[in-house]
């Protein structure tokens, strides 16, 4: 699959995409200009009033180390990509931060008191990686809808019941008696 150019008119409105032998041949004629590199941008030269432009839908599948984005119109997909997030980057960033400032306290430096009563946590936190994760979407979400006429936006919303699928006649309070259950009070009893 190969991506489709943007289009952009001379006043920056989003035109329907083009496949990119369309783009060459309209950048070698000169009646259009590469407006970004990527995701590859050409703007034309002159306003067209007349186009018509054909519904297009963002899809979303977002995962854990990647969230896929996917540009579709009339079932085919025009452009697509992969966002790789940084959430173990930043976890071990964090940990690096906390080992440092504990380790400055048992050093000859000046001494830095432990806190933890000013840990107050915000109506609606997320966890500094999960907060990556939704802002770097959300960004790219906004910047595909600056460069194509974007109708609608759906994302792919998925959850599994794992005990579920092993035991498919599972209730209730079967949830929380599973395998382990009493586990602990045996293990104290052996010793």
């Amino acid at each position: 699959m190969s991506n489709y150019a943007f289009v952009l008119d001379a006043n920056k409105i989003p035109l329907q995409p083009c496949h990119s032998s369309v783009a060459r041949k309209l950048l070698n004629t000169g009646k259009a200009a590469v407006f970004r590199r990527y995701p590859f941008t050409i703007i034309l030269k002159d306003t067209k009033t007349d186009v018509i432009t054909q519904p297009i839908e963002i899809k979303l599948d977002p995962g854990s180390k990647t969230t896929g984005i996917a540009l579709v119109t009339n079932n085919k997909v025009i452009w697509g990509g992969e966002l790789q997030h940084r959430g173990q980057q930043i976890k071990d960033s964090l940990e690096t931060r906390k080992a440092v400032r504990r380790s400055s306290r048992s050093r000859h430096t000046r001494y830095r008191k432990p806190r933890f009563l000013n840990r107050k946590r915000l109506e609606g936190w997320l966890a500094p990686s999960l907060l990556h994760r939704v802002l770097t979407t959300l960004t790219w979400v906004r910047r595909l809808c600056k460069y194509a006429p974007i109708t609608n936006i759906a994302q792919e919303l998925v959850k599994f019941d794992l005990q579920k699928l092993q035991n498919p006649e599972i209730l209730g309070l079967e949830y929380q008696q599973g395998e382990l259950q009493g586990y602990e009070v045996r293990e104290y009893l052996r010793l």
